[in-house]
């Protein structure tokens, strides 16, 4: 994790701590639908949310939605000085703009002066997109071309005395995002935002993004992740968490573990899985719920969990601090879900 670490609203990175982020897909000047996404983000745990700034009435928009969500709120614009100061003055907790597309000297001295008045950070850095053209000519779409061009970037900010920066170097490439990351990090103590850019549909995105984002966490690499998917956001902070979660950095969570079933299960284990999964995704305690298929593995595993279930044709028994309670398989759902809010309950 980063040496160095930057406040956004309330949120620490570079603390240890790892943050989830997302981005909202509805028009910010729409406050309503836009709030009303942000509750959705809130709920399923994001800690920090990015919302598209095309126009001043996004800019403007960012005071009304910060009155009544509680993530930091994060304006992303390109092209534009001027919305990025009207942005901060708004509320913004950060910014995140691309030095290259924002203007000259002045445009970056104005961002810059506005940004050390409100305090608060900016995140730049590069994806194979936007490879500043001299490096992507002698480099190529290569690790090193991103991570040049994400410090030139940094240097044009430095020289205007800021201070309060995350960077990021994307690509759709996990191979050539794992690279360059890694690269970054030898560089620069600044926070670092992790993520595989247009990773995709939900099912391939995820894919990619928790090998990514996953290789990069289990070397101490990011203070930041978001996963982007072509989805619902609220599936990209479901995803970021139980990334954390495989990685061993998220630790107050139920765990459900379950067997992939096979031809001796006779009652529907994973439909009863996906039920139980879905109930505990965003509680807060720490937890092992097991639920097995058959009698082979089911027992000696649901027996080691705090609560557990293993099956058979006519019986399931549930296991719960060492005591077993034998129940026919057509009550096994009703029975186990009583079961498991006493247990969250306790």
């Amino acid at each position: 994790m980063s040496k160095l670490q930057v406040k956004v609203g309330n949120v620490t990175l570079g603390g240890g701590k790892i943050a989830v982020q997302s981005m909202t897909t509805e028009k910010t000047s729409d406050v309503e639908k836009c709030v009303a996404q942000i509750l959705r983000l809130e709920e399923a745990g994001c800690d920090i949310v990015r919302v598209a700034v095309l126009d001043e009435a996004d800019a403007r928009a960012i005071r009304a939605v910060k009155e009544r969500v509680r993530v930091p709120l994060v304006a992303d614009i390109h092209f534009s000085a001027r919305l990025a100061v009207l942005a901060a003055e708004n509320g913004a907790d950060k910014l995140r703009v691309n030095p290259g597309n924002i203007g000259g000297d002045r445009e970056l001295s104005l961002v810059a002066d506005c940004v050390k008045a409100h305090k608060i950070p900016v995140r730049v850095g590069a994806n194979t997109g936007s490879i500043e053209p001299h490096f992507l000519a002698q480099y190529g779409r290569s690790a090193e071309a991103l991570v040049l061009s994400a410090l030139e970037n940094v240097r044009v900010f430095e020289r205007h005395g800021l201070s309060d920066l995350v960077l990021s170097v994307k690509a759709s490439d996990v191979p050539l995002t794992v690279g360059a990351y890694e690269l970054l990090a030898e560089r620069t103590d600044y926070p670092l935002h992790v993520g595989v850019t247009e990773a995709g549909i939900e099912r391939m995105g995820i894919v990619k993004s928790s090998v990514g984002i996953g290789a990069l966490l289990l070397r101490g690499i990011g203070d930041t992740i978001r996963v982007s998917l072509t989805a619902d956001p609220v599936r990209e902070v479901y995803a970021g968490h139980e990334i954390l979660r495989a990685c061993g950095l998220e630790k107050d969570y139920i765990e459900v573990v379950s067997c992939p079933t096979c031809g001796r299960c006779r009652y529907d284990c994973a439909g009863l899985a996906e039920k139980v999964a879905a109930r505990v995704r965003t509680v807060k305690k720490r937890g092992k719920i097991a639920v097995m298929g058959c009698v082979v593995n089911g027992p000696g595993e649901a027996k080691d969990a705090d609560l557990g279930v293993a099956g058979g044709e006519e019986y399931c028994v549930i296991f719960r601090g060492g005591e077993r309670e034998r129940v026919p398989a057509a009550d096994v759902e009703k029975i186990f879900f009583a079961r498991l809010e006493e247990f969250l309950g306790a």
